[in-house]
């Protein structure tokens, strides 16, 4: 079931008219039941999969907590338990593809096992979702909780469950277990961030998604036709996961939580590490918390703090999936922090060298982050490697003006999140200047008129073919 098929809005309206009918304990059973509905509607049999997760790091976590001298042993539990499902599902075709490759080059001939691994939803987010549970409460910073009702509603709850964002158990957990009130305004900002994600979904991303996919089905693409369907592909992958994390956002609102933001306009960034600061939030923290930090951090020798950063980098790539591209796709970015590091004494300084470099750097990130996302779209290395060879030189004309075409179309769908970016930063630097905490009667009829012309907009420009979220593969 997705969020948006018919199907998806009439069982989140049924749910959300009940939940508020219910106490706080009914409200919980009734968003676990929801939720193992919404997971298992195509496939029930990854019901499974994360309710074995769910039970064993529920008992491993309390097991922490009942013996404390042996809390290695039941991290161990968690860590074997989460991370082999995932390797398993995840990983498996990837290594016996590799390791067949590998005797074939030594010379031996062994049939490819011919066991094909389906990769359960979402597995990758509620995976790492449960991980900072029981990694808190091996560090002795969250207690184990004792309701495996709240827990198992934490591991499952609906709106981000398939992809994101990826919470954290210190800051979901609690208002699982917390009394929640109806509120309007909070109903009001949901509606908002639904109709706003719908948007992205359905007019921006799902139509530059057909250029995109249109341009990486060539066999030859034209230099100028190839990246044109690279800047597609990566207006179509930040509008399509920043669609699913806002409606997720927004559905949470709708029932009474407050779930993180994991997209802050990622391509304003002037560098590398402002980049991460806004891109798949959830993700990058989660890695900073719980790999780069473990492994040392800022601090060290210089190789030390370049390794740290490579590691964290390169399975950051492969949680992506598994295959090399993404692998290479981290790796750059990993040596992209490292060189925005290596440059920062180099960057301007004062306001007005700021402001006048900051077009130069926002540009030159945009276009680096471009090259990234076709490590990341073409899964076929001897592509990416003639894609990356391509010569600037070598079109026809005909092939020129396609490309051109292409951009030219790509970045008119793209124009509402520039805007959306820019109205954003602007309402937020005004906020900053006179704080109130109060929604204007103006914002509110600006946001309900907005509202209502994003809805008409759908209907009409909606593309007309549905393409699932990108980050479901994931």
């Amino acid at each position: 079931m997705t969020f948006h098929s018919l199907d998806f809005v009439v069982f989140f309206v049924v749910t959300v008219v009940l939940y508020w009918r219910l106490n706080h304990r009914h409200q919980n059973l009734l968003l676990l039941i929801a939720s193992y509905f919404f997971y298992g509607y195509v496939h029930p049999w990854f019901l499974l999969l994360i309710l074995a997760t769910t039970v064993i790091d529920y008992w491993a976590a309390r097991g922490m907590a009942a013996m404390p001298a042996r809390r290695r042993l039941f991290m161990g539990w968690s860590l074997a338990g989460n991370l082999g499902m995932l390797g398993f599902f995840k990983y498996f075709n990837f290594f016996a593809e590799n390791v067949h490759a590998l005797l074939a080059v030594l010379g031996f001939d062994i049939p490819r096992p011919a066991l094909s691994v389906v990769l359960p939803v979402g597995i990758s987010f509620y995976t790492f979702q449960e991980l900072s549970y029981t990694i808190e409460v091996y560090r002795g910073t969250l207690a184990a909780r004792r309701s495996f009702l709240d827990f198992a509603t934490f591991v499952c709850f609906f709106p981000q469950l398939v992809a994101g964002p990826i919470e954290r158990a210190s800051r979901l957990l609690p208002q699982v277990e917390a009394e929640r009130r109806f509120s309007w305004a909070a109903s009001r900002d949901a509606t908002v961030l639904i109709v706003w994600g719908y948007f992205q979904k359905l007019v921006i991303a799902d139509n530059v998604g057909v250029v995109a996919n249109k341009v990486f089905a060539l066999k030859d693409p034209a230099f100028p036709v190839l990246w044109a369907g690279v800047f597609a592909f990566g207006i179509q992958i930040f509008a399509d996961f920043s669609a699913y994390s806002d409606i997720a956002r927004g559905m949470a609102r709708w029932l009474g939580f407050d779930i993180m933001r994991n997209f802050n306009h990622p391509y304003v960034s002037r560098g590398p590490g402002e980049f991460w600061h806004r891109w798949h939030i959830s993700l990058s923290t989660w890695f900073r918390d719980y790999v780069y930090i473990p492994l040392g951090g800022s601090h060290g020798s210089a190789a030390r703090r370049a390794w740290n950063v490579l590691a964290t980098f390169l399975l950051s790539g492969l949680w992506h999936g598994a295959s090399w591209n993404y692998v290479l796709w981290g790796f750059l970015h990993g040596v992209l922090l490292l060189a925005g590091r290596a440059l920062a004494p180099l960057a301007p300084r004062g306001k007005l060298g700021i402001a006048l470099a900051a077009p130069f750097q926002v540009a030159i990130m945009f276009a680096l982050v471009n090259i990234g996302w076709l490590m990341f779209r073409e899964t076929d290395t001897a592509y990416l490697i003639r894609d990356l060879t391509l010569s600037p030189f070598g079109a026809t004309p005909l092939e020129r003006q396609t490309g051109l075409y292409l951009f030219l179309l790509a970045a008119f769908y793209s124009l509402p999140l520039w805007i959306h970016a820019a109205w954003e930063i602007g309402m937020a630097r005004r906020a900053a200047a006179a704080p109130t905490g109060i929604v204007s009667p103006r914002r509110m009829v600006l946001e309900a008129v907005g509202c209502g012309v994003l809805f008409a907009i759908i209907l009409v420009f909606r593309s007309r073919t549905s393409l699932d979220f990108i980050y479901f593969q994931f």
